[in-house]
């Protein structure tokens, strides 16, 4: 395919005589030197600099329209804000691409090489990076979440593109034609580097919308963007931002949509656990007052901005501070039920010898399933370098278990998995689906399995019911009753 957007070419007008427009970089913004008056062609989002007479001034961001209507106008220009020029990849993975793959690059592509593609977990999104780098032919910064994914993508990419990979964020700053970050260096450090890199590419880019993270691409000018998640939507809607920080969503497949020829078949069991009466009496007493207080303050936590004023509300009495602490004991009664562990060890039974992975909303459950059960846990808290000696274990089978918070829900590539059981979580969609697709990577004829286990007559239904809203929960389940599967 040889489109090839504007920005590309940006020196086309670039003469040897002096341009009377002059653009530069300073501190993720653009400054525009010699615009007489405010001609017609002026875009809106130009404004003039407030500090500096006779200088315009916009977000970096802005350099691809801003170029591309210098050049549509015809108006001689000096670009002195790219530091960066074209550079020729190699790209060796030693495999073909998958479908999927090609026609995610081809469909940014053919949007001028900005937008989001969004496939799932297990699926190679790390590969479209890959393949889009190679064909932008730009120097590149790859954003991911944490720093374990820093280190992992620096390492994949090095090998396939025979080159040095630079990273930034743990500890180390070395800048290099392809270089890896994180999201927090990233948006800290888009005044020095935002004119380094002409494609930016956005790792599980749910992560941008907000008023720091985004700040990385707004003080960007990188013209080419790619944006790659399994779950682009956001329960704040922020995911709206997307299309201004990065691009539209250009390529969509769903993981019933590959499943069986490029993920694992999978089928989920819901089981099903009771409080006993002291529990339960625990938990309608804990309800009914954080409930009374809510609604004497008019406080309805399904609106938006309602916790924090839950939060604020409750800070200013003592018995407000009791509603809180009642709303926390309540969830706790339910999502850390004695009898989903008494559940648990029928699941373990039952997959001797298989790889599980157990899920739950907090760290201490975590903790009271390694004592109980006698296995290995990530949290938090884990070091880097345990974290890295359990997985290592996990993927060779000297552990078949690994029991973990949330840290595990994306970003870790365990092929072996093939038992999820999900004792507690929140209830976005996000959340349940990173977890599933944590078990669905393709590996020989893999059948994977997804235990979700609920408290009945607890507020866990209704959370399960809304984080069950994805197609990948639409197919065939199952629903169990008490005690052991």
């Amino acid at each position: 395919m040889s489109h090839n957007p504007t920005p590309a070419n940006s020196d086309a007008l670039v003469t040897n005589q002096e341009p009377a427009v002059k653009v530069w970089f300073e501190g993720g913004s653009l400054l525009v030197e010699g615009i007489e008056g405010h001609p017609d062609w002026l875009p809106d989002f130009l404004q003039p600099d407030p500090r500096r007479e006779g200088y315009w001034v916009c977000p970096g961001i802005a350099y691809r329209a801003l170029i591309e209507r210098l050049i549509t106008e015809k108006i001689k220009y000096q670009d002195k804000a790219r530091d960066y020029s074209r550079t020729v990849w190699t790209l060796e993975t030693g495999r073909s691409s998958y479908p999927h793959q090609t026609e995610g690059l081809e469909a940014w592509w053919a949007a001028g090489g900005r937008g989001v593609v969004v496939l799932p977990t297990g699926t190679g999104k790390t590969h479209v990076a890959e393949l889009a780098i190679h064909r932008a032919q730009r120097p590149s910064l790859v954003v991911t979440p944490t720093i374990d994914l820093m280190q992992q993508w620096a390492r994949d990419l090095a090998s396939h593109f025979q080159t040095e990979v630079g990273m930034l964020g743990g500890g180390s700053y070395d800048i290099k034609p392809i270089t890896i970050t994180t999201y927090d260096s990233a948006y800290m450090n888009v005044e020095k580097l935002g004119n380094r890199f002409g494609l930016l590419v956005f790792d599980e880019c749910h992560h941008l919308p907000g008023q720091t993270y985004s700040l990385s691409a707004l003080g960007s000018i990188a013209p080419y963007r790619l944006g790659l998640t399994a779950t682009p939507e956001r329960s704040d809607n922020a995911h709206e931002q997307l299309d201004h920080l990065i691009g539209p969503i250009m390529y969509r497949r769903e993981i019933t949509q590959l499943k069986g020829e490029f993920l694992a078949q999978y089928e989920v069991q819901t089981l099903y656990v009771q409080l006993g009466d002291d529990e339960r009496f625990a938990y309608e007493t804990n309800r009914e007052m954080y409930r009374s207080f809510l609604l004497e303050n008019r406080i309805d936590l399904r609106q938006n901005g309602a916790w924090g004023q839950f939060l604020a509300t409750a800070a200013r009495s003592p018995r407000g501070r009791m509603a809180f602490k009642a709303f926390r004991d309540h969830r706790t009664i339910a999502l850390a039920a004695p009898a989903k562990l008494r559940v648990l060890e029928g699941i373990l039974d039952r997959h001797v010898g298989d790889r599980v992975i157990i899920f739950t909303h907090d760290n201490a459950t975590v903790y009271r399933i390694s004592r109980d059960f006698f296995v290995p846990v990530i949290t938090h808290a884990t070091k880097a370098k345990e974290r890295k000696t359990v997985l290592e274990r996990f993927s060779s089978g000297e552990y078949t278990i690994v029991a973990t918070s949330r840290v595990l829900n994306e970003g870790v590539d365990v092929p072996e998995a093939n038992v999820a059981v999900v004792l507690s979580g929140t209830a976005t969609v996000r959340e349940h689906v990173q977890r599933l697709g944590r078990i669905l990577r393709k590996k020989g004829n893999k059948q994977a399995i997804l235990y979700e286990i609920i408290t009945l007559g607890t507020m866990e239904e209704t959370a399960s019911s809304r984080r069950r809203q994805h197609s990948a929960y639409a197919g065939p389940s199952s629903s169990g009753g008490f005690g052991k599967p």
